[in-house]
């Protein structure tokens, strides 16, 4: 085995109480990279298609990255995969922080989990020996509660928790999973899943050394990532004020989104800026194990008497965006406060922001009345308002019981031409980052496995022909050479979405995040990535053989839907997208074309190697080595 990881996995079986360890061999590890392909190896092989996702037979795992442990920025990545309580499809959702490392050092490279406990219970792992411990007085308390009483538990010991909030435990559909009250595997619901097994938390303590097979490789790239830090505006940027630095930006070219997707560019977007963050509510920048970016925001403020804390870190870019212009609200203590009781209660950002949009959507149009909201005034620019409706949902008080069930149920439920008014594909809200204008995201979102997804591909302004040429030197290391208009869809632009999504899929297998390790704009480039894994490996790793792990996963995602039903009928956009935007700017009146869509995504399918239907073949996936799937 490499020393950079365990090769040992924990399998939960919480209906009976039984710890299990195995210890698959070197090459299962190569093959499926760790991550999120590993975890649906796992359930894949171990749950029928057709469950529910709530019931005990959904099978939920946690995997560390790779590379989780070593001693180098962007590693320390956990990936959580079930069937999604949202989408009915595959459940795909990365976290960093210090949880992913502090699992390695606890002894195990990740965790299978099935079943369901018949009490509340909490899994502790401690140097590699693993127990199940009662948790009903941790039932209903929030993450900090429950992380400081989890540590009391375990005698003082600064133990890392990864924990469901009260909105798991009430199953809200878009629930997550909150490590260090703030880093949130947010997207699919896999904190309902882990909600609906009764495990409230897992806690991990461990000291066992990690090593890379080459740690002056390692040391190498750490001092090259020193320099790129600097030299590179957008990671300088990242570094200073957070992913929230890019709001001006967005909202300048018309890709910010607005008033739930109606508008491109929003009047506030100054006043709720990552710069004006850090100048009047920044108290420090956080970070994840070993990593120099310091991307974390940490705030401190007050909203309408009630105060913001530090614990609970600070609002990213997407958070910003759906609690602020989705909503129309420029209050930024406000949108900080949404942001605090998320992760609270355990509630992803982006799905619950983009709901409560919807939702004043459908109040400005007379389909929910003040009767329906509680005497909430649920208007477009209302803070108070939209920062009482997430408290709603996350505890599934009045109408927030409705919206905890998604958009699309929501707007089933209302009815009379609500589902106008969706910003969903597959069930899953769209983040903040606009098809109509970021165009090859038109086709991501409709051919990403879990739904609308702004993390599983490159995004167009990286490959423009005025593009810096650093980032067009990487993109060439893919085999895209013809740079495009950010606005221009084709054949050469889906090219782009299909291999940078090969890219990312690989980032989200070996576990590596997205601000460090890219093929464009990160600190570190593709050849990087790829020198990273081989020192920490010690494979013979090639760019190519990294490409086809992340295609691997692709399809092993892809072949989980189809089991489950979901093929190219699911590979649709909102009606939303294909009307003209809204209000002034450059992108007022530019709107998607479903005829171009259509044609693309056949291309689309071709490339990727699948049937008309968007299905991998039993040809493809046994040419993955993937002939075993049923």
């Amino acid at each position: 085995m490499a020393g950079c990881y365990t090769g040992k996995i924990l399998h939960v079986n919480l209906s009976s109480g039984e710890l299990r360890t195995k210890t698959p061999p070197d090459d299962f590890y190569r093959k499926y990279g760790g991550g999120s392909a590993m975890g649906m190896y796992y359930i894949l092989n171990g749950m029928p298609a057709g469950v529910d996702a709530l019931a005990p037979e959904n099978v939920l795992t946690l995997f560390a990255g790779l590379a989780a442990g070593i001693p180098i920025s962007g590693q320390s990545r956990l990936c959580a995969n079930a069937k999604s309580p949202l989408t009915g499809g595959c459940g795909d959702s990365q976290a960093g922080g210090f949880f992913p490392a502090k699992l390695k050092a606890a002894g195990f490279d990740g965790i299978v989990i099935r079943g369901k406990s018949l009490r509340p219970v909490y899994l502790s792992i401690d140097n590699g020996q693993a127990e199940l411990r009662d948790a009903s007085g941790l039932w209903g308390k929030t993450t900090a509660e429950s992380e400081d009483a989890i540590r009391a538990d375990l005698g003082g010991a600064k133990a890392e928790v990864l924990q469901i909030g009260p909105a798991g435990e009430k199953l809200v559909r878009y629930a997550c999973l909150i490590n260090m009250c703030n880093r949130a595997n947010g997207r699919t619901g896999m904190g309902a899943v882990m909600g609906s097994k009764n495990l409230k938390a897992v806690a991990v303590r461990g000291n066992q050394r990690l090593s890379a097979a080459n740690p002056r490789e390692i040391s190498r790239l750490a001092a090259l990532g020193k320099v790129n830090l600097e030299e590179i505006a957008d990671v300088k940027g990242l570094s200073l004020n957070g992913t929230a630095d890019i709001v001006p930006w967005q909202n300048s070219v018309g890709t910010l989104p607005t008033r739930n997707y109606n508008e491109s560019q929003f009047e506030g977007a100054q006043e709720i800026a990552g710069e004006t963050m850090t100048d009047t509510l920044l108290k420090e920048r956080d970070t994840c194990f070993a990593c120099i970016v310091r991307c974390k925001r940490v705030v401190e403020t007050e909203f309408a008497g009630q105060k913001v804390l530090p614990r609970y870190g600070g609002p990213e870019y997407e958070t910003i965006a759906t609690f602020g212009s989705y909503c129309g609200v420029a209050d930024l203590p406000a949108i900080c406060l949404a942001n605090q009781i998320c992760n609270e209660y355990g509630v992803d950002t982006i799905s619950c922001g983009a709901t409560v949009a919807f939702a004043m959507e459908c109040y400005e149009n007379g389909l929910l009345t003040k009767e329906d909201t509680g005497g909430l005034e649920l208007r477009f620019g209302n803070a108070g308002a939209m920062v009482r409706l997430v408290e709603m949902i996350a505890k599934r008080e009045g109408l927030g019981d409705l919206l905890a069930e998604g958009s699309v149920r929501a707007a089933a439920r209302i009815g009379r031409g609500s589902a106008d008014y969706l910003i969903a594909v597959k069930g899953n809200e769209a983040p903040a980052h606009m098809p109509q204008t970021k165009k090859s995201l038109s086709i991501i979102y409709a051919v990403n496995p879990f739904g609308a997804d702004h993390q599983s591909s490159e995004h167009d302004p990286m490959y423009e022909p005025d593009s810096s040429p650093l980032y067009l030197e990487r993109m060439a290391s893919l085999g895209l050479t013809e740079p495009l208009p950010m606005r221009e869809l084709n054949e050469e632009k889906v090219k782009f979405t299909y291999l940078g999504q090969l890219f990312y899929s690989g980032l989200d297998t070996f576990g590596l995040c997205q601000f460090v390790w890219g093929p464009a704009w990160q600190m570190f480039g593709s050849e990087d990535t790829v020198a990273m894994l081989r020192a920490a490996t010690g494979w013979d790793l090639t760019l190519a053989e990294y490409m086809r792990v992340g295609e691997r996963r692709l399809n092993m995602l892809r072949a989980f839907n189809a089991r489950e039903g979901i093929d190219r009928r699911a590979d649709v956009l909102p009606a939303k997208f294909y009307r003209p935007l809204q209000g002034t700017g450059p992108a007022a009146g530019v709107a998607l074309d479903p005829a171009e869509i259509e044609r693309l995504l056949d291309r689309y399918y071709e490339l990727a190697g699948w049937d008309a239907n968007g299905v991998p073949g039993r040809e493809k996936l046994a040419s993955l080595g993937l002939e075993w799937i049923k």
